[in-house]
């Protein structure tokens, strides 16, 4: 191989599957620099990856630019269609240098998208192009070998469920005001799930945080101060004012209804409701600030029972099943806000008047 004609990147050799493949670090610079195969004008058949969603990149573009001092992302998979030349360093024999001839060509098995919001991004903050990305290297034996490499990558990667992804994330000013409301209330502390987005018929809780961060947000919309510790305490008392008017939650709390029964029998229980009241909680703070507290009793003079298909079919129920769609839940808002004497707004009499002439 001609060493005039070649790219030369240290790398640690490793073996797998009885293949041998190379991990390197590169400069962020070099992902721009480097010719990446474009397959997007092939059929699906004869591609070794998914086409690459546009649409995607700006975001994962910001998240670097608005993290610069703590992103993080996962070593790239890429596999090489030529023969390439390991030397190792003098004394060892899993150290060296990796040679590509320069026509090689780099096609991206994991992490095209990251590669892409990174040249992005560096348009933007010139001054990260001498950090660094993990990248494999696998050596490409056809078209074949790319697609299984391909599957098998994302065969067992499973997206966490978003409470989880919400539970973990500390840069979401929601999801940590969602996260302080719980741990700070006596009451939802035992009621939230702060890991499952969909609760299992025998689930012991009653919320998931998903849910709970839905009804947050929509509650302070327009009432956050900025300080974190104000509007938790702020939609704190809005919650536990709330659940004095279902007394099954508490009842579930301490053990004495399971949550499975309440969520089989009643609205309320639901994660439609809870932003339902979460919306209709907004228009109530700004338009009563001073006697919010009394007129949440009107709660409980709404029939929340499943069972009541003149109020909740169409609204939050659709053929049976509790739905969540955008719709439904301005649909259960409309009850609740009737219910606290509140005017609806324009979009949601709109949808009022489409849903009462089906």
């Amino acid at each position: 191989m001609d060493t005039n004609s070649t790219l030369s990147f240290p790398v640690i050799r490793g073996l797998q599957a009885h293949r041998e493949y190379y991990v390197a670090m590169w400069t962020l610079r070099m992902m721009r620099q480097i010719s990446i195969f474009n397959e997007d004008e092939l059929p699906p058949e004869l591609r070794a990856q998914r086409i690459l969603n546009k649409a995607r990149i700006p975001e994962i573009a910001e998240y670097i630019i608005d993290n610069p001092d703590d992103y993080v992302f996962s070593a790239l998979t890429v596999s090489i269609d030529s023969d390439v030349l390991f030397e190792p360093l003098p004394g060892q024999d899993k150290l060296g240098l990796l040679r590509v001839p320069m026509d090689a060509h780099f096609i991206i098995n994991d992490g095209q998208h990251r590669r892409a919001a990174i040249i992005e991004a560096l348009k933007q903050r010139p001054e990260l192009e001498h950090e660094t990305i993990a990248v494999v290297f696998f050596l490409d034996i056809g078209l074949e070998r790319c697609q299984q490499m391909f599957a098998d990558l994302n065969r067992y990667a499973i997206r966490p469920s978003r409470s989880l992804g919400l539970l973990y994330d500390h840069r979401n000013d929601k999801a940590r005001l969602a996260k302080m409301v719980i741990m700070k209330s006596e009451i939802f502390r035992d009621l939230v799930d702060m890991e499952k987005s969909s609760l299992a018929p025998r689930a012991r809780k009653l919320f998931t945080l998903s849910a709970f961060y839905n009804a947050c947000a929509d509650l302070v919309n327009g009432l956050a101060t900025g300080n974190l510790i104000e509007d938790a305490d702020l939609a704190r008392t809005f919650w536990e004012e709330t659940a004095k008017h279902f007394p099954m939650w508490e009842q579930v709390r301490e053990g004495k209804l399971p949550a499975s029964e309440v969520r089989e029998g009643f609205i309320h229980s639901h994660g439609i409701a809870l932003q339902a009241i979460g919306k209709a909680g907004n228009a109530l703070l700004h338009s009563h600030p001073n006697d919010w507290k009394k007129r949440l009793k009107a709660l409980e003079k709404i029939d929340w029972s499943r069972n009541n298909a003149k109020i909740w079919e169409g609204r939050a129920i659709i053929g049976g099943k509790v739905s969540k769609s955008t719709t439904n839940v301005v649909l259960a808002t409309n009850v609740i806000k009737k219910a606290l004497s509140l005017s609806l707004s324009e979009e949601e009499q709109r949808v009022e008047t489409a849903h009462l002439k089906k």
